[in-house]
């Protein structure tokens, strides 16, 4: 059974999958089923505990004494539909995942065999959750781990796939003559929604934001995910962006670069950047850092030591040649640590930006907006999928060490 985190995936062995989401407290789990531009096509599409069966995807009630699940039959999705979503909620009105912890298992939907798990890490005020994705990837079925919340309850996450989560069956059709009959397409109105309303739910109809401006970084959507076509990216802490272009996964020379300046004028900071590689099973493989400057036969390279922090730019850089990485490294962990012991919260304007390596161009960069009296932390990772494309995400999480062989076993837990 693989331990999935945020983004991963894995292809499908079997046809018939159940994902059961289970927490301390009732959860409750939907399923939504999306076409190719992301969205449902009708409510129908919308499959939760008052409308339990749709096309290839039914909702499965654990009874209050077992996880809730949606069991996707791949095969007898209908024509065109590309993704199923699978979402969950407290059932408690107005509840967060704050200190709960869910945890979604994909099994065998025939014998229950565990495929794989994924616990959605550092949950707070959200009131609603995109757990986990089954998709079509070139004719083949993936589920992918998601983990994207939001705070709007599952009204937003139902108005964001096109559900007309604010229509009530009782409500006037205002544009409508007296006694008019139902839609064609649905002989009834479409079933009442009735999970917990937030106090101002999103209306179905709002316009999208306007896109930004093309000379501005793109930022994802919170906890969302983004690729590189619009330009470049600026990430918050635990957002993602998936490293492709064009179409075409980034696989050429990147640098990762890291910098910092002293919190307080006239005092040296003398931090080290480094990077972990692990294997598929988080099995560490090595680690480049200012004693170690070259790793994985070359494909990964260190700047050398910045002992003061001081001027402008990046402080140190570490060279990936994403192409040439052995096969067996599916996960890049970027480190900074203290070795004398000065705290992050003597440090300022901390942040670590990915580069083309040829053209020089910024393609993503986060800057760290907060500090713990720490010696370490780990600012982002880079994840290979299945697909061969890499994601890279923002950390932001302290770590008590000094040196980055500390660091191996905190930044493992976080793959």
């Amino acid at each position: 059974m693989t331990a999935m985190t945020p983004g991963s995936n894995i292809p499908l062995p079997v046809a018939r999958v159940a994902v059961d989401v289970s927490a301390p407290v009732r959860l409750d789990v939907s399923g939504l089923l999306l076409t190719a531009d992301g969205k449902v096509r009708s409510d129908d599409d919308f499959i939760f505990y008052n409308q339990p069966s749709g096309p290839g995807v039914t909702y499965r009630s654990g009874g209050g004494t077992a996880p809730d699940a949606i069991v996707v039959d791949t095969a007898a999705l209908p024509p065109g539909i590309e993704k199923v979503v699978v979402t969950a909620s407290p059932d408690a009105a107005g509840q967060s995942f704050q200190g709960i912890e869910p945890t979604a298992t994909v099994r065998g939907a025939d014998d229950g065999s565990p495929l794989a798990t994924f616990t959605p890490p550092r949950l707070g005020t959200e009131t609603a959750l995109v757990v986990v994705e089954v998709y079509l990837r070139n004719g083949a079925w993936k589920v992918r781990a998601v983990g994207q919340g939001y705070a709007n309850g599952l009204a937003g996450i139902a108005t964001d796939f096109g559900v007309s989560v604010d229509e009530e069956p009782a409500a006037p059709a205002a544009p409508q003559p007296p006694a008019a009959p139902a839609p064609p397409s649905a002989p009834s109105a479409p079933p009442a929604w009735s999970a917990p309303q937030p106090p101002s739910a999103p209306q179905p109809q709002a316009a999208p934001p306007a896109p930004p401006a093309p000379a501005a970084p793109v930022a994802p959507p919170a906890g969302g995910k983004v690729n590189l076509d619009k330009g470049r990216v600026s990430l918050q802490k635990n957002q993602t962006v998936s490293l492709v272009k064009g179409g075409r996964p980034l696989l050429s020379q990147v640098k990762m670069g890291l910098g910092w300046e002293p919190a307080y004028r006239g005092k040296d900071i003398d931090l080290d950047a480094s990077v972990i590689a692990y294997g598929p099973q988080r099995n560490h493989l090595d680690s480049c850092y200012f004693g170690k400057l070259t790793i994985l036969g070359g494909s990964v390279k260190h700047s050398g030591d910045n002992l003061t922090g001081e001027g402008a730019g990046d402080d140190e850089v570490i060279m990936v040649d994403l192409g040439r990485l052995p096969a067996d490294v599916t996960g890049l962990v970027f480190t900074v640590n203290s070795f004398s012991g000065q705290k992050f919260t003597e440090v300022a304007k901390a942040y670590c930006r990915l580069m083309d390596a040829a053209s020089g161009e910024e393609l993503v960069r986060f800057d760290l907006t907060s500090a713990e009296p720490q010696t370490g932390v780990m600012m982002a990772k880079l994840i290979r999928q299945f697909s061969g494309e890499w994601e890279m995400t923002a950390m932001g999480d302290f770590v008590k060490s000094r040196t980055v062989r500390g660091m191996v076993k905190p930044a493992a837990q976080a793959l």
